[in-house]
């Protein structure tokens, strides 16, 4: 009986300390998961997969061309006139907080003219380019790939990346040119030229004397023809402008540094006539000064040649050192305005399990 008696007084002590127990323990976990929570900073993990995204744009661009055939002989001179709209098709990876690659197709026209351009009571400069006559268009269909880099961090997911933010770009750039002019009425004696009116090639026609067989004393020696695929290093700065959760706005302003100087098919010295053999064509694209009205001041040569004789205006049209058609110590230049709309990729899904 009295064994019985101290089981029943055990349960009790047992029964009555546990709760009290147990009470403790469950205040000391509130207290600590209260701490935790007020101490929570987020994830401080690398940016994730799911703050990468794509994006397509398209551009709406205007083109300006620097080169031989500008206004005046510095590097900023331009034409505003010869403004050419162009049209874009991009592809961007978003890598990080400031980092994204962008691949785009362009097609643009240059375009440049002395008659139009040049300032023929400049007596300085104006008067030559104005009486050198010559022009081009050239239709680019350009191959770019550039790393941008955001001025302002986006370490959230697309829907919430920051409502603008300046950036600044580099690349490199492949391109096809074609340069190209319309042909004169007649030829350097009067007759009608068949391709008159007509926008022809200017390339194949070798117009400083690529396709001559040139000697060592001639100013152009060693010329070669140009290609019609060159490489660019595009570079800018633009603006970007968040539209809604999946549309973005820009606006960049970007430079095409080339590596040849024949966007224009100017660059070196005019060459003797005779070179151009029976080609009339080549030979009218190359000197077009005539196209402006009789010399007023004119020089007579026999070629060296083909032995025919060649009126021309004095400084064009002939073979002599200070006879400059351009200035080959320059590369050409092309400035590129684009307004592009972006539409985030895959933006559906994303949005689902992320917002």
């Amino acid at each position: 009986m009295r064994k019985l008696w101290l089981v029943v007084l055990s349960c009790s002590l047992l029964l009555g300390v546990m709760p009290e127990a147990s009470a403790q323990l469950n205040r000391k976990s509130i207290k600590k998961n209260n701490k935790r929570i007020s101490s929570y900073r987020g994830k401080k993990s690398s940016f994730g997969k799911e703050k990468r995204y794509n994006a397509v744009g398209l551009s709406l661009n205007a083109v300006n061309y620097y080169g031989d055939l500008a206004p005046r002989p510095q590097r900023v001179s331009t034409d505003i006139s010869f403004t050419r709209p162009g049209l874009g098709l991009s592809f961007t990876h978003r890598f990080g907080p400031r980092y994204s690659l962008k691949g785009e197709f362009m097609y643009a026209t240059l375009k440049g003219s002395d008659a139009e351009s040049a300032d023929s009571g400049d007596l300085n400069n104006g008067i030559y380019r104005y009486q050198r006559n010559l022009s081009f268009r050239n239709r680019i269909k350009e191959l770019s790939v550039v790393a941008i880099l955001d001025l302002f961090e986006n370490q959230s997911t697309y829907i919430s990346r920051v409502n603008w933010t300046p950036y600044a770009f580099l690349g490199i750039a492949a391109f096809h040119h074609n340069p190209q002019a319309q042909a004169p009425a007649t030829d350097l004696n009067g007759n009608p030229l068949p391709q008159a009116g007509q926008w022809v090639d200017l390339r194949p026609l070798g117009t400083e004397g690529q396709n001559a067989t040139l000697s060592d004393t001639d100013v152009n020696a060693g010329i070669k023809p140009y290609s019609s695929f060159q490489v660019a290093i595009p570079f800018g700065v633009g603006a970007r402008f968040r539209l809604n959760e999946v549309m973005d706005l820009s606006a960049d302003i970007a430079f095409r540094y080339t590596f040849t100087d024949y966007l224009d098919d100017v660059s070196q010295n005019y060459v003797d006539l005779g070179v151009f053999g029976n080609d009339e064509l080549a030979r009218a694209m190359s000197y077009r000064t005539n196209e402006l009205g009789p010399p007023s001041n004119p020089q007579t040569y026999v070629s060296a040649i083909n032995g025919q004789t060649y009126t021309v205006q004095a400084g064009y049209g002939s073979e002599f050192r200070d006879n400059m058609r351009g200035s080959k110590s320059d590369r050409d230049i092309y400035m590129v305005t684009s307004i592009r709309l972006s539409i985030i990729l895959g933006a559906t899904f994303h949005k689902a399990k992320f917002r």
